[in-house]
């Protein structure tokens, strides 16, 4: 398994808190870089907001609480 890059990691740490604090989906549309999408294919049912063009955060999120998240590098 790759590690997060050093100059990822401060970036990733904050969108994890902004996940974390989040009470619906939806308030993770702000800010608008989050990109926001639900996910296809293999992972239907899931979400995701991008840290940055390569990496993103993925993760169910039922009754108000994010769940399996993890980060995955897409390219």
């Amino acid at each position: 398994m790759r590690s997060l890059p050093l100059h990822i990691q401060a970036l990733a740490h904050k969108k994890l808190r902004a996940i974390n604090s989040a009470l619906r989906v939806e308030d993770l549309r702000v800010p608008q870089g989050n990109r926001l999408e639900a996910l296809q294919g293999l992972r239907i049912g899931q979400w995701s907001i991008r840290i940055n063009a390569q990496w993103r955060i993925c993760f169910n999120f039922i009754d108000g609480e994010a769940l399996n998240v993890e980060i995955v590098d897409y390219h």
